[in-house]
């Protein structure tokens, strides 16, 4: 329910800024998932579901076909359509929505950033985007510019070998050299 509730949020500011309705933004938003709950066709997918159950109770038209086509099963012919589907991937992808809790996704940053810095030359890691990508500072005394793109390609088989992780992490090599000088 609170996913629900959060892309209806997500969908009235939304609508708003694009001078849309926000009600009927939020009740789309509200309704989207409702096809999860019964089990009357439990070969339909929910967002098909949730739009015939929306029909059936004489919902909008434009809130039925955001309901329907939130995840590309019918065509989007509705302007509230393109707005509930992206705002249920906003509440979907951000981190600790599916119910993740928060130490094991702090756990997850760390493991990634201490895997990283277990390699010679690494300086400082900052998992970052969520852990979808990481940032790896190396020495320059340390590593030269070709050692980068290998390293990095270490890193992330690792990454694959070791670890469980959503999606795909980005690993960024950065070196970099200063010289400052002063003159008087």
């Amino acid at each position: 329910l609170q996913h629900s509730r959060e892309t209806a949020n997500l969908c009235a500011v939304m609508a708003s800024e694009l001078g849309l309705n926000p009600k009927k933004a939020k009740r789309a938003g509200l309704l989207h998932d409702i096809g999860k709950v019964p089990d009357e066709e439990p070969e339909l997918p929910h967002a098909l579901l949730g739009m015939k159950l929306a029909e059936k109770y004489k919902e909008k038209p434009d809130v039925c076909n955001a309901i329907g086509a939130h995840h590309d099963e019918i065509e989007m012919t509705s302007l509230l359509a393109p707005i509930v589907q992206v705002c249920d991937a906003i509440s979907g992808a951000r981190p600790g929505a599916r119910r993740e809790i928060v130490e094991a996704y702090i756990k997850r940053l760390n493991d990634l950033e201490q895997l990283a810095l277990s390699y010679p030359g690494v300086v400082k890691t900052y998992a970052i985007q969520a852990g979808r990508e990481l940032r790896v500072i190396v020495g320059a005394d340390s590593i030269d510019d070709k050692e980068t793109g290998k390293l990095s390609n270490e890193i992330a088989q690792k990454i694959q070998d070791d670890l469980t992780y959503p999606g795909q992490v980005k690993i960024t090599v950065i070196r970099e050299t200063r010289a400052v000088s002063y003159a008087k």
